[in-house]
């Protein structure tokens, strides 16, 4: 359950003692200090222990188990609750998928609890560790570089998204082949996956934004100085919103000019039987009229009535495809 445990002092991890009630103890007792806790996937029973410990407040508790919410910030009397989706993008199926990321923030501790693999907090711990003069801005840092993490890969996902969007566009006025009629399907598939995009980046505008002082009161627990780095982060927020944005009326303006070379090409295809038929047509009609048998027929016993009868249809069938190809229907 508990992935990682940690004293940090003045920026800096020391050796804390084991028990989570001890290693809090030992944070309040030293300036400067909070303890992180990471944890991974845990069941109701293993959280209460983390629950009674740091005094978490049961709807936040609730929300960090179900692992079902969306993003968003909210204040409790002892910790700041904090929801982050991080995107996980596969760019061999086409895929996207969100998984969940809790921080509870108090005075000197962080809980991080994470549902899937999405973003794995070690690398951001690291980094972290090797900045002390961040790290001693205490749980405000933790938050910052967590939130960063995240709406970073906002950008590089959106950035892969632009990509496979330029091949499908490419494939979409290529010449119609063979996969044109699993086109519109692909289509509206990407465009579900911008929509499971949109999902995690667009409610955290909000939260950040109160983070960054754009919006609501002062915060408790989160120091006043890092506001520009917040701000920072929700810039590079509205970035990545911009670029969903984008790619959702892109695929929106492809599919209709799919559907509308669909359209041209239904019509190509019916002029060019519609000339057939035309063409069909004519010799059709001379031999039926020469088929009902009237004793008493123009012709009927002339020598060259049949060669010129046959001759007239291929003349008449000739002058047809001419003009019909003239007029781009052939």
């Amino acid at each position: 359950m508990i992935v990682d445990c940690a004293i940090y002092q003045h920026g800096r991890r020391t050796e804390g003692p084991a028990d989570l009630s001890d290693a809090l103890e030992a944070a309040r007792a030293e300036g400067d200090s909070f303890v992180w806790i990471g944890l991974y996937e845990p069941t109701e029973k293993e959280f209460d222990l983390v629950t009674s410990e740091f005094g978490l407040h049961p709807l936040a508790v609730e929300d960090a188990l179900n692992a079902h919410q969306r993003p968003k910030l909210e204040v409790y009397d002892d910790s700041l609750f904090m929801v982050l989706k991080p995107v996980v993008y596969d760019d061999v199926r086409n895929t996207v998928t969100t998984d969940e990321l809790m921080l509870f923030v108090g005075r000197c501790f962080v809980v991080s609890v994470r549902h899937g693999e999405g973003t794995p907090l070690a690398a951001v711990r690291r980094r972290l560790e090797d900045d002390p003069e961040m790290l001693a801005h205490g749980p405000t840092a933790v938050l910052y570089a967590v939130s960063d993490a995240v709406v970073d890969h906002y950008t590089d996902v959106a950035v892969l998204l632009h990509a496979d969007l330029d091949e499908l566009e490419a494939e979409v006025f290529a010449p119609l082949g063979e996969d044109v009629r699993h086109m519109a399907s692909r289509i509206y598939s990407f465009k579900r996956q911008v929509v499971e995009f949109r999902r995690a980046t667009l409610p955290l505008v909000e939260p950040l934004a109160r983070l960054a002082g754009l919006s609501g009161g002062r915060l408790p627990f989160v120091d006043e100085k890092s506001r520009p780095f917040f701000r920072d982060v929700s810039d590079h927020l509205t970035r990545a919103n911009e670029s969903v944005e984008s790619l959702d009326r892109l695929l929106s303006d492809i599919l209709s000019a799919h559907l509308a070379q669909m359209g041209v090409q239904q019509n190509d295809d019916m002029r060019k039987i519609s000339a057939w038929a035309a063409m069909a047509a004519v010799p059709t009609m001379i031999a039926g009229v020469y088929g009902m048998n009237f004793t008493h027929m123009p012709e009927l016993r002339q020598v060259w009535a049949y060669p010129a009868v046959v001759a007239l249809m291929a003349g008449l069938v000739f002058w047809l495809y001419k003009l019909f190809k003239r007029r781009g229907w052939l």
